[in-house]
């Protein structure tokens, strides 16, 4: 059992290379096919505040379902519509999330993902 876990889409390219990153250090880590399983608003929130980061900042502003969706039309939605919308559209949010402990890291670029280890 790890204590990293990783919020990922395999078949994104940048969750590949940290993956790769991981396994060519021999870090171990659980990794949450979130796309699949779906994250709840709670669990959501419970990563922005272990990451510091606000709604905005983990949006996928070039994802055509953020225009479609209005979320940056005019002043843009508000925190709770960003989270409620990631809740029930997944592919919303940036990826990889890497969690540990109380801490929880965008791994854009992965690397920051090792600061976790520290």
């Amino acid at each position: 059992m790890t204590d990293l876990t990783i919020y990922e889409v395999s078949r994104c390219s940048t969750c590949r290379n940290l993956a790769a990153l991981l396994d060519a250090r021999g870090i171990e880590y659980e990794g949450v096919e979130y796309h699949e399983t779906g994250l709840d608003e709670a669990t959501i929130r419970d990563l922005l505040a272990k990451s510091g980061l606000r709604p905005r900042d983990i949006l996928r502003v070039r994802e055509p379902l953020v225009g479609q969706l209005g979320l940056l039309d005019g002043e843009g939605a508000t925190d709770d519509e960003l989270i409620a919308a990631m809740a029930e559209h997944p592919r919303l949010m940036q990826r990889p999330i890497a969690v540990r402990g109380d801490r929880a890291v965008l791994g854009r670029p992965v690397e920051r993902v090792l600061e976790l280890l520290e």
